[in-house]
């Protein structure tokens, strides 16, 4: 009888880089290692686990059935090793050392500089490593350990995150400056009802409340000229390709300087998107991350009057 070799922790890292990028080049590049080594180890992987797990088309890189069930376990594994380190960092040394936060474009810049300073002032001995990725991307970056938490727009539906909700922020309508409603400070929420709307493209969560907005209050969604920034909304806007909804951070960092749009509540049925951070149940490291979730509370409390502080 033939022993197989036991599985290593390095061979499932290397699984879960190349079960991410579907491409072994990337996967390398990843991990930081020749790509000549990983083509190694998931063959020395497949010979431990005697299933094929990786197929080449011409297309790229598929997993298999097999392959797609030993990446999942694979994460749960790391996952675990992870909150193990971490528990002990946490048991050492307290919210302290450094933390890889993950965010988006539409919310990180706004409310994580105004984070970053207060933490530098009162814990010090916390570093936030701060990277943006694609809002659909931030949970599976999560789980496979680029980012230690995420903040996020709410609700999660996994139930092996844990989330801190941090605030509740308004929505407002955004017309062009020479819009016919662009002299009002509010309208009535029948006043929305066959309104053109711009949203952002579907690979950011805002595109979905917007769409539902669209549906709830009668207006149509322009599914031709979709924004891939909160900027290029607002610059489409103001050229008069239609209205928007804009987040009320944006509206409070970057709209000010600007007179090319104008920007109304919806009075008697405020829009909000709710906002949390969220880390794998896994994780030891939950007193930094409440700790961290408690500043941005203070931040949004002393500094931004228009949002709701929650949790």
């Amino acid at each position: 009888m033939t022993t197989r070799s036991r599985i290593t922790l390095k061979q499932l890292e290397m699984m879960i880089s190349l079960g991410t990028e579907l491409n072994f080049r990337k996967a390398a590049e990843r991990i930081g290692v020749s790509q000549p080594s990983l083509s190694a180890q998931i063959q020395a992987l497949e010979d431990a686990v005697g299933l094929r797990m990786v197929e080449r088309a011409r297309s790229g890189t598929i997993l298999t059935p097999a392959g797609r069930e030993i990446l999942r376990r694979a994460q749960t594994v790391m996952g675990e090793i992870r909150g193990i380190e971490d528990y002990a960092s946490d048991m050492r040394l307290g919210p302290a050392g450094t933390i890889r936060l993950g965010t988006k474009t539409t919310l990180g810049p706004y409310i994580l500089p105004r984070l970053v300073s207060r933490l530098h002032r009162e814990s010090p001995e916390l570093r936030l490593y701060i990277r943006e990725s694609a809002p659909r991307d931030l949970e599976v970056e999560l789980y496979n350990g680029v980012h230690d938490l995420i903040l996020v727009q709410l609700p999660l539906t996994d139930t092996d995150l844990a989330v801190a909700r941090l605030f509740r922020e308004p929505l407002y309508l955004a017309v062009a400056a020479d819009h016919p409603l662009a002299s009002r400070k509010a309208i009535e929420p029948q006043m929305l009802k066959g309104l053109e709307v711009l949203s952002l493209n579907p690979s950011f969560h805002l595109h979905d409340q917007v769409l539902a907005l669209c549906r709830d209050f009668g207006a149509t969604l322009l599914r031709d000229y979709e924004g891939t920034s909160l900027d290029a909304l607002r610059q489409m806007v103001g050229m008069g390709m239609g209205t928007t909804f804009l987040p009320a951070l944006y509206v409070q960092s970057e709209l000010p300087s600007r007179d090319d749009v104008a920007v109304l509540e919806i009075h008697g049925k405020p829009i909000y998107r709710s906002i949390g951070l969220a880390w794998r149940k896994s994780a030891g490291r939950v007193s930094a991350f409440h700790l961290i979730a408690d500043t941005i509370r203070q931040v949004v409390k002393q500094d931004c009057p228009q949002l709701i502080v929650e949790g």
